[in-house]
């Protein structure tokens, strides 16, 4: 193996090896423990260092890298708490998850890193953001995301590229191929001859190293950021290594041919890097075994250290305190703002002004948003007042702009990012279930990302553009979702939403857009997440009901004086406002819940149920639900019609009426 020592000294070059040195004797004893059961699970990196500690000692100590759970060298180059780490290994709330995940699932802003998730990779398109965020700034600096051969196979990969390439970001993507995806060979996971040929295919530069080599995969990183922020283009590297132990212990490698094995343990980066020390006189044995046995006994320490550490009791109140990021406080509008009538697209619209406006770090993302306006023409407008660095096309990549969302907001930024149509969301469902909504809770970092998501029937744009699917989303812990039905509540809780610190869902009925007008205070004001707002009192029927259910219950109202209805909009989906519903029971004793969405899984059955287990004693019949039917949202005008909850309020009503 030939070594390139460049411009690299003496002293420096010792302190690569002691870099290099420390995650393979850190791992040996991780092995041992293991066996002893004081760890449950371990991902091995051994004979994968090289690759590690070289691309974090060609970074700056503040520039972002997002690792997997086999880059151990990149923790410990970053100087992390051994201690700290075999807390995070346990599962214990000393570690830096606070025994919320294992392994190397977690990030430290301190330290620059952010965590992955098992789905590997969404962290593409996070270090797209972070790159992003640097660009903005004007900042010479770039962010490095690892992912292995298997990981190429995902959709992501080919998203955060594409869009990497299009907008021209300072980030590195480094392979890790290290010949096995769990058992499955690369054989059997792409045709390609070398994965770095798919660069070409997105109009970056692509390179192939010996990822057992220390200073060759230095010096490539070294030359990849040169070129990232010379040119403000990424940089795809391929570094071909082997993996020398199973996927996890577990798994064991008796699908690896022995031969294979032996061939890739001729190229250990420890043994090879060692020797070339000796060659150069930096290191003879005797020096060798010292610095070996020094650092075994700071593992020693360190780990002793932590298996004596008393842990502190589990709470519930903490658990539930983390999932999200402290909320800013309600504005109110100001006493003497003037109230204008503005149409709900209008409020919307008026919203992103303001917020654009008083937020210079917030940046819009979406398809057709600058120059065309977006698809209902809301953003028209905001491309030439502020420019197109912060109101951006993007490309069709839904799950890799969220994902870009959430990098922006690790580099302190805000964003929002529209999606054409609510339905479309799906294609980045993984970026919001699995990270913006948990990272707060696995490790601190809050997520301050806005979705607006056009939503709903009613305008004959058939299955894929019409349907409610908010209670998707109302299921999954630290996300807030939101779904006004007035002009001012529109623009007060998207207000509130880029206020918010953490990622706010919010749903705008497409119908709603040009058919209803209010009165909207001009100046900035925001409404609380997660309070209902009462909109007329009575005392037959408590309807509790959100977006266009509330329209339908107002109309109906307006249309049947001789029943006297409680209307209950509920405008946050997550967090609920419990006291508020119970307040409708009370007032009635019987109880309509009223949404679009389909009635299986809907929010109805979540609210109903809660209302049947806290306030049983106060009902007078059973709670029922009016929903759209469990099909999809058919085209034709009167199936539409048929589909609608709208047609068959009147039957519940009478039902409950007369129970």
């Amino acid at each position: 193996m030939y070594f390139e020592r460049a411009h690299i000294s003496d002293e420096e070059l010792l302190t690569f090896y002691r870099k290099l040195l420390y995650p393979r004797l850190v791992e040996e004893k991780m092995l041992l423990l293991l066996r002893q059961g004081k760890v449950t699970k371990w991902f091995s990196g051994i004979g994968q260092e090289a690759i590690a500690v070289g691309a974090t000692l060609a970074l700056d100590a503040d520039e972002w890298i997002l690792p997997l759970h086999r880059n151990l060298g990149v923790f410990t180059t970053r100087q992390m708490s051994l201690q700290q780490l075999f807390h995070q290994w346990q599962g214990s709330p000393l570690g830096f998850s606070k025994g919320r995940e294992r392994s190397f699932h977690f990030g430290s802003r301190q330290h620059h890193i952010c965590g992955m998730i098992s789905h590997l990779g969404p962290q593409l398109s996070i270090a797209d953001g972070i790159a992003l965020a640097h660009q903005l700034r004007q900042e010479n600096k770039v962010s490095l995301a690892f992912t292995g051969e298997g990981g190429t196979s995902e959709g992501e990969f080919h998203e955060a590229l594409n869009v990497a390439a299009v907008w021209g970001l300072p980030v590195i993507f480094l392979i890790e191929n290290n010949g096995y995806g769990l058992s499955t060979p690369v054989e059997e996971q792409y045709r390609c001859e070398q994965l770095v040929q798919r660069a070409t295919g997105y109009g970056m530069r692509g390179m192939r190293i010996n990822g057992n080599n220390l200073l060759e995969v230095y010096h490539a990183v070294k030359e990849a950021k040169q070129h990232a922020l010379h040119e403000q283009q990424p940089v795809l590297i391929e570094a071909m290594t082997f993996r020398m132990r199973g996927h996890e212990e577990a798994s064991g490698t008796k699908y690896v041919p022995a031969a294979l094995l032996e061939e890739w343990a001729q190229q250990d980066p420890v043994r090879h890097f060692e020797g070339f020390l000796q060659y150069l006189h930096l290191l003879d044995e005797q020096t060798t075994r010292q610095i070996r046995e020094t650092i075994r006994q700071d593992i020693e320490h360190d780990i002793h250290e932590a298996l004596i550490a008393p842990a502190p009791a589990v709470t519930i109140g903490d658990e539930l305190l983390d999932i999200y990021a402290p909320a800013i406080p309600v504005e109110p509008p100001p006493a003497a703002t003037t109230v204008h009538e503005k149409r709900f697209i209008n409020a919307i619209s008026e919203a992103l002004h303001q917020a654009m406006e008083r937020y210079p770090n917030l940046v819009l993302m979406g398809q057709d948003i600058a120059e065309y306006g977006g698809a209902f023409k809301i953003t028209e407008g905001l491309s030439a007042k502020f420019g197109k660095d912060r109101v951006r096309n993007t490309p069709l990549c839904e799950s890799a702009i969220i994902g870009a969302a959430l990098g922006l907001s690790i580099m302190g930024y805000k964003s929002m990012v529209e999606m054409q149509f609510g339905d479309f969301v799906t294609c980045g469902f993984n970026q919001i279930v699995n990270n913006l909504a948990k990272i707060h809770y696995r490790w601190g970092q809050n997520a301050d990302v806005v979705l607006r998501l056009p939503a709903g029937a009613g305008v004959g744009a058939g299955p894929f553009h019409s349907q409610s699917n908010e209670a998707w989303f109302t299921h999954v812990p630290g996300l807030k979702v939101v779904y006004p039905s007035t002009p001012a509540d529109a623009k007060g809780l998207l207000l509130a939403a880029f206020a918010d610190p953490n990622p706010v869902l919010y749903f705008e009925h497409k119908a709603l857009y040009r058919s209803i007008s209010g009165p909207v205070p001009e100046d900035w004001y925001t409404i609380e997440i997660g309070k209902a707002r009462q909109v007329q009192s009575g005392d037959d029927i408590s309807i509790i009901t959100y977006g266009s259910g509330v329209l339908w219950a107002m109309e109906y109202a307006q249309q049947h004086p001789e029943r006297s209805l409680y209307i209950l909009d509920l405008r946050t989906l997550q967090p609920l406002d419990y006291t508020a519903i119970k307040t409708a029971v009370e007032a009635t004793g019987k109880v309509l819940i009223l949404h679009e969405d389909t009635l299986t899984g809907g929010l109805g059955g979540e609210i109903a149920a809660w209302i049947a287990e806290h306030c049983f004693a106060l009902l007078d019949a059973p709670v029922m639900r009016c929903a759209g039917l469990d099909t999809p949202v058919p085209f034709a005008a009167e199936l539409e019609k048929n589909f609608l909850a709208k047609t068959r309020m009147h039957q519940c009503i009478q039902q409950l009426a007369n129970y």
